[in-house]
């Protein structure tokens, strides 16, 4: 198989969609008009071949098209002409690749004979693609096929490859879903920065605003009491639900976790003195007063193994797939004939 790095191509797709990729760009100078060089590179591109993947002809017309709706994003976050065209050359590789890797996963998918897509399925998706990029019109969708020269008959064949494209791969993403208790102590061990956490506290408040003439008095005493329910037995949530004045009163004044760089210093120094289940004395700021209340604690270190077992299994298992994946690829394009003009 022809390696697919090729720089005729990427010069060849740089030209072709130069203009589109351009234009409008407030990163990059306009061109007054093509250069030479980018009109016979369009000559001979623009609706030339790029590759040709067992059989499938792959135009520049084909990669082009796929490109263009990212072309505005790639515009706003290049930092300048050179990132742009080193972005876009990367771009390109990775179409071609996609675009030839697609040809020989639909092939696979067809070397059992009993793998078949059923017709009412294409019907759906078709439907589906007019009512979601042709707003439900199908003179539009008409109109679309006409401008590429395309019969009802092989859009029906484009949308039948999508769904073998993707459901081929995701039954290879699929393939790896299970990994050893060895595996994750492994990962655990060699990647403990990772799991480094911060001290942080899972807040509740109550507020009393400075309203209808409040004095520090009155809301002292007011905070008063509510340290004196507490006391009590009283549960801060259900305080909190009942009498604070705070916009997540509804939520049992919940503000969630947060570590100590969050707060402001009236907030986090008295805060992070707590232990789990207690509550400050009463902060009284020029907004008001505030009780803050350390629903649960999580100290500073490596989050213990039990603690993030899930996450790095998902971490794994998505490895895992990427490498089966990626390895059923290789097999497919060292099996296959691909050819690069």
């Amino acid at each position: 198989m022809t390696p697919l790095n090729s720089s005729k191509i990427r010069a060849g797709l740089t030209a072709a969609i130069g203009v589109l990729a351009l234009a409008g760009s407030s990163l990059l100078a306009q061109p007054s008009a093509p250069s030479a060089t980018s009109r016979d590179a369009n000559m001979r591109f623009a609706n030339g071949i790029a590759a040709v993947a067992e059989g499938k002809i792959i135009t520049v017309d084909d990669i082009r098209r796929e490109i263009s709706p990212m072309i505005p994003e790639l515009q706003r976050t290049a930092r300048n002409e050179q990132d742009f065209n080193q972005r876009l050359e990367s771009l390109q590789d990775d179409t071609i690749q996609q675009l030839v890797d697609r040809v020989l996963i639909v092939k696979d998918f067809y070397s059992d004979e009993k793998r078949r897509i059923p017709s009412s399925y294409v019907d759906n998706a078709v439907d589906e693609n007019i009512i979601n990029e042709f707003e439900g019109d199908r003179s539009k969708f008409l109109a679309y096929l006409r401008s590429r020269g395309l019969t009802l008959r092989e859009y029906r064949g484009e949308v039948e490859e999508d769904i073998i494209y993707n459901y081929m791969r995701g039954q290879k993403r699929k393939s790896a879903t299970v990994v050893s208790p060895v595996q994750v102590q492994e990962f655990y061990d060699e990647n403990k920065d990772e799991f480094y956490q911060e001290d942080s506290v899972n807040l509740r408040l109550i507020q009393f605003q400075r309203k209808d003439g409040r004095t520090d008095r009155d809301l002292i005493a007011l905070a008063a009491r509510v340290q004196a329910r507490l006391d009590v037995g009283h549960e801060f949530e259900d305080i909190a639900k009942e009498i604070s004045e705070d916009s997540r009163r509804s939520r049992g004044g919940d503000w969630g976790w947060h570590d100590r760089s969050s707060l402001k210093p009236e907030f986090s120094d008295p805060l992070f003195e707590l232990a789990e289940s207690e509550t400050t004395r009463p902060i009284l700021l020029p907004e008001g007063i505030f009780l803050l209340h350390a629903q649960e604690r999580k100290y500073a270190g490596v989050r213990a193994i039990n603690g993030v077992r899930e996450q790095i299994e998902r971490v794994l298992i998505s490895r895992e797939a990427r490498r089966a994946q990626e390895a059923w690829l290789e097999r497919l394009r060292r099996n296959s004939y691909v050819k690069l003009y």
